[in-house]
């Protein structure tokens, strides 16, 4: 039977492969969940991944992160990592330091400033996060990410 994704973007031929149907499922909801996100965002002069290196900075505390550890932690990749801290820098969020001892090693932190911007969207991005997921029980939502876990496992064992 095929699914509502054909009527969503208008396909009148079915998919080749159910696989290709889960894909193109997969690829559609997160750009719908994704732009919820970017309109919450863009109300507070942020991008996603500007807010995700925001949240990967007031999780490392006071000890920071280095450039490197915060594009490994990134949800998706993103290829100038030093670029997009500049402009978080420039917008007073966080603050870079050279180590002393070693003047290659750059640590980064989130300021008071970043801090607060981060308390005031605590909140809005928790509703987004399960707005979703308000048709899923408990057991449905984790076998989703059971589910979701063993496809990216697939992916990350053929390359």
């Amino acid at each position: 039977m095929p699914g509502r994704i054909l009527c969503e973007i208008g396909q009148t031929k079915p998919f080749g492969t159910m696989q290709e149907e889960a894909v193109l499922n997969v690829i559609r909801t997160a750009d719908a969940i994704g732009r919820s996100f970017d309109t919450l965002f863009k109300t507070y002069g942020l991008t996603r991944t500007q807010y995700n290196v925001l949240r990967i900075l007031r999780g490392a505390g006071e000890k920071g992160a280095c450039c490197s550890q915060i594009g490994d932690r990134l949800i998706t990749a993103e290829p100038d990592v030093t670029r997009l801290l500049d402009r978080l820098e420039r917008r007073g969020w966080i603050q870079r330091r050279r180590d002393a001892e070693d003047r290659r090693s750059v640590t980064t932190r989130i300021t008071a400033s970043g801090l607060k911007l981060l308390a005031s969207l605590d909140e809005p991005v928790q509703q987004l996060n399960c707005r979703p997921f308000d048709l899923l029980g408990d057991a449905d939502i984790q076998r989703l990410i059971a589910q979701l876990e063993k496809v990216r496992e697939s992916l990350h064992s053929s390359t």
